[in-house]
């Protein structure tokens, strides 16, 4: 016998079997690591597609529903690669030191595609995910600094009912016929409360015009308003934007 020979029975057939199930176990922890990069990876992609998706809506929902800008009949379109398009009910109300002075139906345009959600509501655009959000269109709300005037405008939609799923390759034209209609509502002390899922977004909008911002919800549906108080004593305009929309 020669020196390294050995014997024993078995035991290099126990060797080979051992390598083979080390490299069995490699390739199956390497495997699963490939797996659940494909999977991260998928993710990331579905997610940046779905960003990308809400920043388009909301800047085709801007175009297409113009209030302030528009009289009469005005087309746009909105399209996207996943999601729906509704309507939702919301109001908007004046107030003053007597209480409610003005309430405005009008109503938010919503596109959702998962946690992501954007709104035209009250001629505002925000986006953002649960109830967080960021104003990328001001609603046509101001007041002077230091007292004086407060122009309330409430961009109605008076929409049809009509939900938009969409399908690849697919986009929604929405169509609008713009009135307008101004009211003096007189000297007062005046709040303005904006019925919203995204309250931050607009409590910044209006402490930005150095109004103090409560939340309020005036019906008991669940949804809060924003109610801001504007300092000092002024005159009111109230301007409803009444955009008759039909999403066709």
């Amino acid at each position: 016998m020669t020196r390294g020979e050995s014997n024993a029975p078995g035991k290099s057939n126990a060797r080979g079997q051992s390598n083979v199930i080390g490299v069995a176990l490699l390739l199956g922890v390497v495997m699963l690591s490939l797996a659940s990069l494909t999977a991260s990876v998928g993710m990331v992609v579905q997610s940046n597609a779905a960003t990308a998706d809400a920043a388009r809506v909301a800047t085709d929902m801007n175009r297409a529903l113009d209030p302030v800008e528009v009289t009469g009949i005005h087309r746009g379109r909105v399209a996207f690669s996943a999601g729906a398009l509704t309507t939702e009910p919301r109001e908007l109300r004046v107030l003053n030191e007597s209480g409610t002075v003005r309430v405005v139906r009008v109503d938010a345009f919503v596109f959702t595609n998962g946690d992501r959600r954007v709104t035209d509501l009250a001629g505002a655009v925000v986006q953002g995910t649960g109830d967080a959000g960021r104003m990328d269109a001001r609603p046509p709300i101001t007041s002077s600094e230091r007292g004086g005037v407060l122009v309330v405008g409430a961009a109605k939609l008076n929409a049809s009912g009509r939900t938009v799923v969409s399908k690849r390759g697919e986009s929604a034209v929405v169509r609008t016929n713009v009135t307008h209609d101004r009211t003096a509502l007189g000297n007062g002390t005046y709040r303005v409360a904006v019925e919203t899922k995204t309250p931050d977004a607009w409590g910044r909008y209006f402490e930005r015009q150095n109004a103090t911002t409560t939340t309020r919800d005036f019906d008991g549906d669940g949804i809060p308003s924003v109610v801001a108080r504007y300092p000092g004593t002024r005159f009111c305009y109230l301007v409803v934007h009444d955009m008759h929309m039909e999403v066709l």
